[in-house]
């Protein structure tokens, strides 16, 4: 049976920091403060001793919080150490027993919602073999949703967390490990700057996003927090300004403090955590799962400017509802959407110049008739195993400046040292539903 591991000493130090705790605790609330704000103090007293019961449980990271429910004197918990999270993997994947949870059950209990009703949080706990953890609270839980959410970020702070369909942006600084210890810093200082001015003239177009960035050496993991559709297009526009703010710095600079980008796009499944610093985990989450690899694995060859969009096909909500529609988007999809929300960055500003249209689209062989077919190529990793992309283009066309074209054209992709182009097909129209031709560009 596996138990939360003894928490005595993390008990100590708790006490040994306690005007540190109350401080991050405090900062945590006010980075919730827009659910918080209506609260009274008595109910935010509450949650700040709820946060320091989760706290002493999580002991650093050496358990994990799996599950709640409202409790009658407060919340129940579903806990594991960390180390524990893993041999019940692999237990799953070895044994034949029925009784034994499924893997996928396993990450269903750490996908979406964790609040669980006490008759299934009991059925889980038999299941897995776990004991149930309680923390008593000085007043009954209130069962307002805004209570209710927040109480959910909280023990996701705690806890991991699968997520079947993220999206992620990565940019790679092409010939970093060559450049002198100061080039790397100011290309990485240039970069962090591009995502903030990217950031800021998406504000200006009240296009939201709520990104966070993780940092591979010699570029950044960028994702949006929503899971959305229309989030993850707004990720794949964001993608769009940095390369194109980091292109006209890359122009007016004299010295190499401007990095030569490639840049991925895809969807797939990650993990995110919260990692310690100091005594508390980190108000923002990190990742990691088949999606970074995935990137990291078609960064490796692409070319300096390519852009490529993994092949992937993805379950995304409609709306931030849990009850919101679900729609099934592959690659192809995906771009097609971007491509028609474009007009929103129109009348947009990059260097002081008006951006008058911005056109974006995957790329293949021009037919006689004008259109284009979208071609799908396949690259190799240096581990031998093979994937599907998409080589993808944007140009941003100004009033008074020449255009910014990202990316590479498709007729450039030739020679042995770029991926090999294995089937190339037409675009049907889904709408219609029959084998016609949509114009790619």
């Amino acid at each position: 049976m596996l138990r939360p591991s003894p928490t005595g000493a993390c008990m100590t130090t708790t006490a040994d920091s306690g005007v540190f705790r109350l401080a991050s605790v405090g900062s945590y609330l006010d980075a919730l403060s827009s659910i918080t704000d209506e609260m009274s103090v008595s109910d935010r007293t509450n949650l700040i001793f709820l946060d320091k019961g989760l706290h002493t449980i999580w002991g650093l990271g050496e358990n994990v919080i799996l599950n709640w429910c409202a409790d009658p004197k407060g919340v129940g918990l579903l806990v594991v150490p960390h180390y524990g999270v893993a041999e019940y993997s692999d237990e799953a994947k070895l044994s034949d027993s029925p009784q034994t949870a499924s893997e996928d059950f396993f990450k269903s209990l750490i996908s979406g919602r964790r609040m669980l009703s006490p008759t299934q949080l009991e059925k889980v706990a038999k299941l897995l073999g776990v004991e149930k953890t309680s923390v008593p609270l000085r007043a009954p839980l209130s069962q307002d949703p805004a209570h209710i959410e927040i109480i959910e970020k909280m023990i996701k702070r705690y806890s991991i967390s699968f997520v079947p369909n993220r999206a992620v942006a990565l940019f790679d600084i092409v010939g970093f490990g060559l450049l002198s210890p100061f080039e790397q810093m100011t290309q990485l200082n240039s970069l962090s700057y591009s995502l903030n001015s990217a950031y800021s003239k998406m504000l200006d177009r009240k296009i939201g996003i709520s990104f966070s960035r993780s940092s591979t050496g010699d570029g950044f993991y960028i994702w949006n927090r929503e899971l959305t559709v229309e989030a993850n297009v707004n990720l794949y526009h964001f993608m769009h300004l940095v390369l194109a703010d980091n292109a006209i710095a890359g122009r007016k600079a004299r010295h190499r403090v401007v990095p030569a980008l490639r840049a991925g796009f895809h969807i797939g499944s990650c993990y995110e955590f919260h990692q310690a610093e100091g005594l508390n985990p980190t108000i923002y989450n990190y990742i990691v799962g088949d999606v970074t690899i995935e990137l990291a694995r078609m960064i490796e060859r692409a070319l300096p400017g390519q852009i490529l969009v993994g092949e992937f096909e993805a379950d995304l909500p409609a709306g931030p509802e849990l009850e919101a529609q679900v729609r099934h988007m592959d690659s192809i999809d995906f771009v097609h959407r971007a491509r028609n929300t474009l007009t929103r960055l129109d009348g947009l500003e990059l260097s002081g110049d008006r951006v008058e249209s911005i056109k974006c689209y995957l790329t293949g062989t021009r037919l006689n008739t004008g259109e284009f077919t979208i071609r799908k190529l396949t690259i190799n990793d240096k581990h031998g195993i093979t994937r599907n992309v998409f080589n993808a283009k944007v140009n941003i066309y100004r009033s008074h400046a020449e255009p910014i074209l990202l990316g590479i054209e498709d007729r450039l992709l030739q020679g042995t040292n770029i991926p090999k182009v294995t089937s190339s097909h037409l675009l049907p129209d889904r709408a219609q539903a029959t084998e016609t031709i949509r114009p790619n560009a």
